[in-house]
């Protein structure tokens, strides 16, 4: 049930100035993104500022999303909550308005246990018949999902397909891999390591980094999954020093301010996010110009 191979894009959510959501430049990026080869759109992620949004307002993006892309390429939405009750009415209405498939973080401050959050994932998952994605990012969330607990929910829930790997622990992708002999689908959630994931059985990445440079990111992957294994390496180091830099303060903070200096005017963040800091920016402008996105 894999919903996309290559690079998935979590895409910012534009602001106006009053920090309303700003459709018609949402509008332009998901076009950006689909001529530039990007391979899936995943909208209302943790990246496009989810935990501010009201209910009623992801649901209206995600609605939007897909009809704007209009099944060109594959949209994921990212349903995940601290409470299961509200992703499972998040991913019905995903669902229910054309979505692909979810993505779903695992729930932050309550530190689930391994059992909650088997049981939290199984309800999600009993809830739709579109496939799920598990996002572990436990520096995010405080809660970590452990291999065997994947392995058990990709055995024995039929729908859930993958995870989106963002711990930075390769022995622990390894793990994922060997218990799930290989039967998972595997997105690196960190492009630094989208190589390195894609050499364990990876099948792509879901990334922040196509926000500034699309083509690239589904080029360094597609290099790789075609057998071009060194030149994919080599994108992968060259773009090293601007990975850091996109996350040389909290997500999607940098990510946002380098749209902003590309002319993309995606506007501000919702608090208690703040703008970056002027050294930080100077940092991202530098290591965009080296990059060759600015």
């Amino acid at each position: 049930m894999a919903i996309f191979k290559g690079a998935g894009v979590a895409i910012v959510t534009p602001m106006k100035e009053n920090l309303e959501i700003n459709y018609d430049k949402l509008d332009e990026l998901l076009e950006e993104q689909i001529a530039e080869g990007t391979d899936s759109i995943i909208i209302c992620g943790t990246t496009g500022e989810s935990a501010t949004m009201t209910e009623e307002e992801h649901v209206k993006a995600v609605r939007f999303t897909v009809e704007r892309v209009n099944h060109r390429i594959p949209v994921i939405a990212g349903t995940g909550s601290n409470s299961t009750a509200t992703a499972v009415e998040l991913s019905k209405e995903a669902q229910k308005d054309g979505a692909d498939g979810i993505l779903v973080v695992t729930p932050y401050y309550n530190k689930a246990t391994q059992n909650g959050l088997i049981a939290h994932y199984t309800a999600i998952a009993d809830a739709v018949d579109i496939p799920l994605i598990m996002y572990n990012v436990p520096s995010r969330t405080g809660c970590a999902l452990q291999p065997q607990t994947i392995a058990h929910l990709v055995k024995n829930v039929p729908n859930i397909v993958g995870v989106k790997e963002a711990s930075g622990d390769i022995g622990n992708v390894a793990k994922i891999m060997h218990l799930c002999d290989g039967n998972i689908d595997l997105y690196s959630g960190n492009d630094d390591q989208v190589v390195p994931l894609l050499s364990l059985g990876g099948i792509g990445v879901i990334s922040v980094l196509s926000n500034v440079a699309p083509r690239y990111v589904h080029d360094m992957v597609y290099k790789y999954l075609e057998g071009d294994v060194a030149g994919s390496c080599k994108m992968q180091l060259d773009a090293i020093p601007l990975c850091s830099a996109l996350f040389c303060e909290v997500n999607p903070i940098p990510v946002k301010a380098a749209m902003n200096l590309q002319g993309k005017h995606v506007g501000s963040l919702r608090a208690p996010l703040t703008e970056i800091e002027p050294a930080h920016r100077e940092l991202l402008e530098k290591a965009m110009k080296k990059f060759g996105c600015l």
